[in-house]
């Protein structure tokens, strides 16, 4: 799992011009950039220069895949900027290939009109309490990498699982600062991650651990909206569903809830799920 410590580095971007960045990439262990990371670079650098505004709306095209191990050229063209609403469209870029097109909405706080925040159940567990690893000197040690758990123990590796559409994972970034735009950050990378695995449970023969080896897979476009800030380093319940496969394509959804706030997070997912050629990969 990732490093806490490598994601917020990469979220450190290099300034290179007005409005334009460098960032380097986690490394997932395969040949693609994790979306998760483009969103929430996405995020921070539309953020830059709204003091006194916060991402509402991150909408998000995934054109090509970036690789981990090339430069992202991130840059942000400012469309308006109101005293409560502003928007910017986001670029992420290799060389002369566009990876990543984003529209970004950004919202002044404002007073409430009407204020209610649906709440989830939690599963019959709770937050889970993963054991606490020990250093060389045998003295518990605090976490240091992103923690995610699926309610249930489903192993969405193993393609002769078969459930329904539908998902619950426990996430959190042990150590992630106090800070409102890391934190919608951390929160955008995480819901990236399990809409596809989610379509994928009813089907026997199609797991995660198939993609890019017999499967193709791959977002197309993720929308997430931002309710109610929620730091990263505390427990978060993502509640994900894919009520459509069919076509090469999957559509899902997810909400996130925190703590006793409630609802803190919306998100859509287009991806495509398809056989490779000559891979066979399952009957979708």
């Amino acid at each position: 799992m990732f490093p806490v410590a490598d994601v917020l580095a990469v979220l450190d971007l290099e300034p290179v011009a007005t409005d334009r960045y460098r960032a380097g990439s986690v490394h997932p262990g395969g040949p693609v950039a994790h979306g998760g990371q483009l969103l929430a670079q996405t995020l921070v650098a539309a953020q830059q220069g709204n003091d006194g505004k916060k991402v509402k709306t991150l909408h998000t095209v995934f054109a090509r895949a970036a690789r981990p191990d090339v430069p992202l050229d991130i840059a942000v063209t400012r469309v308006h900027s109101g005293r409560s609403l502003a928007t910017s469209l986001v670029s992420i870029s290799q060389g002369d290939r566009l990876c990543v097109q984003s529209q970004v909405m950004l919202s002044a706080e404002e007073p409430d009109f009407i204020s209610y925040a649906q709440t989830h159940p939690a599963p019959p567990a709770g937050p889970p309490d993963p054991p606490t690893p020990a250093g060389p000197d045998g003295a518990a040690e605090a976490p240091t990498t992103w923690q995610i758990q699926v309610v249930g123990e489903v192993d969405l590796n193993d393609p002769d699982v078969v459930g329904p559409p539908e998902l619950e994972v426990w996430t959190r970034w042990p150590g992630a600062p106090d800070d409102a735009v890391i934190g919608q950050a951390l929160l955008a990378f995480a819901t990236d991650s399990f809409l596809i695995a989610t379509a994928m449970r009813p089907h026997k023969g199609v797991g995660q651990a198939l993609a890019h080896r017999s499967i193709s897979t791959g977002v197309l476009s993720h929308t997430i909206t931002f309710h109610q800030p929620s730091p990263a380093r505390e427990w978060l319940l993502m509640s994900l569903r894919s009520p459509f496969a069919g076509q090469g394509r999957s559509y899902g959804q997810g909400d996130a809830f925190g703590g006793g706030q409630g609802l803190v997070a919306s998100f859509v997912q287009d991806a495509m799920i398809r056989a490779m050629a000559g891979g066979g990969g399952g009957h979708l």
